[in-house]
C-alpha cells in the first residue's frame, strides 16, 4: 500500500498523523509526506536580469526570493518532523519526506500523479504556525481532484485502544461496494464494528399528483422497490464483513444522505466514515452518495475516507 500525506505543521495535520494508528493499515507499505510552502520563487537569473531592470526592481526580486527560501526551509523542517513521527507510528513502513513550493493543492496532486498512491491523507483544517504554508484549507480541492482515495482525517484527542467503530455509506452502487472492499482490505482490532447506513430520498408527488391515484401509487411502489433492492444489497455486503470477523449492523433511513451519515456517525460515536466517491453504478438516479461525499467530509465530526478505485 502507498500513502501520500499532505502535512502543513498545523494541529489538524498532526491529528492526521495520529489518525493513521486507527486507519486499519497493514504492517508494511510506503508513505511519503509532502509539505508545500505557498510562495513563488523567482528564478536566480531574474535577480541579475540583462542590465535593463532598475536596481530597486532587482532588490525587490532578491528579497522576495530570500523570504521564499526561508519559508521553503521551514517547510523542509516540517516535512522532516512529520517523517520522524511516521517512523514511530508506522515502524514497518518505508517513509520519505518532500518539501516544495507553489499552489498547495496542485503541488500535492502533481506529486500524487508521480507517486501514484492508493490513499492521500489530508487534515480537515489548515492553520499553519507559519502564515503562508497552508494545506488544510484546500483539502476539499484535493478531495475533488485526486485520482485515488482521500482520507480527511480528524484524529482522536485521546489515544483509545478500543476496537474501531466504522460507518459505511451504502447505496448498492459500485462506489459503495468499493468502500466495503476497502474496509475488508484493512486490518482491524478484534471486536471492531461496522454500521452500514443507507439513506433513501423518497419521491414526493407534486400537489396535483397527490390527487391522481396512479401517480401516488407509482411513488409508493418506487420507494418500496428501492428499499427492497438496497436492503438486499446491504445484506450481501454485511455477510462479507461478518465473514471477515467484524460486527455488523445495518440501517436504512429515509432522508438526505448529506445529513444522515454525519448525524449517524456522531450519534454512534464512529471513528471513521467510508463512502464511495461516485455512485455511477446505482440503479436509481435519485439515490446517490457520490454527489454527497465532499459534503459528508466537510460535516462529519470524525475522519472520512472517500474511496476511489484506481483506474485499471
Amino acid at each position: 500500500m502507498k500513502i501520500l500525506i499532505a502535512y502543513d505543521g498545523s494541529r489538524s495535520s498532526e491529528s492526521a498523523l495520529d489518525d493513521l494508528e486507527h486507519a486499519g493499515l497493514p504492517d508494511t507499505g510506503e508513505v511519503v509526506v509532502v509539505t508545500v510552502a505557498e510562495v513563488w520563487l523567482p528564478p536566480p537569473e531574474s535577480e541579475n536580469g540583462n542590465g535593463a531592470s532598475p536596481e530597486f526592481i532587482k532588490e525587490i526580486v532578491k528579497r522576495h526570493r530570500e523570504r521564499g527560501e526561508r519559508w521553503l526551509t521551514s517547510a523542509e523542517m516540517m516535512a522532516k518532523h512529520a517523517d520522524d513521527r511516521l517512523r514511530v507510528i508506522l515502524p514497518g513502513w518505508k517513509t520519505s519526506a518532500r518539501a516544495t513550493y507553489g499552489s498547495p493543492a496542485w503541488e500535492v496532486l502533481t506529486i500524487a500523479d508521480e507517486f501514484k498512491p492508493d490513499l492521500i491523507v489530508v487534515g480537515s483544517h489548515g492553520h499553519s504556525a507559519i502564515g503562508r504554508i497552508v494545506l488544510g484549507s484546500i483539502s476539499q480541492k484535493i478531495l475533488t481532484e485526486a485520482h485515488c482515495s482521500v482520507r480527511v482525517a480528524r484524529g482522536r484527542i485521546e489515544v483509545d485502544p478500543a476496537p474501531a467503530r466504522l460507518i459505511i455509506g451504502f447505496d448498492g452502487s459500485a462506489g459503495a461496494n468499493a468502500a466495503v472492499d476497502t474496509v475488508l482490505d484493512r486490518v482491524w482490532p478484534e471486536g471492531s464494528e461496522v454500521h452500514l447506513v443507507a439513506a433513501t430520498d423518497s419521491i414526493v408527488p407534486t400537489a396535483i399528483g397527490r390527487f391522481i391515484p396512479p401517480v401516488a401509487d407509482w411513488a409508493e411502489d418506487e420507494l418500496r422497490i428501492e428499499y427492497e433492492w438496497v436492503a438486499t444489497m446491504a445484506e450481501k455486503a454485511a455477510r462479507s464483513l461478518t465473514k471477515a470477523g467484524l460486527k455488523v449492523t445495518t440501517r436504512i433511513i429515509e432522508g438526505d444522505p448529506n445529513r444522515i451519515l454525519a448525524h449517524e456517525a456522531e450519534n454512534w460515536h464512529a471513528d471513521c466514515i467510508f463512502v464511495g466517491a461516485n455512485a455511477f453504478g446505482s440503479r436509481i438516479e435519485r439515490f446517490l452518495l457520490g454527489s454527497t461525499s465532499a459534503a459528508v467530509a466537510a460535516r462529519a465530526a470524525c475522519s472520512v475516507e472517500v474511496v476511489r478505485k484506481s483506474k485499471g
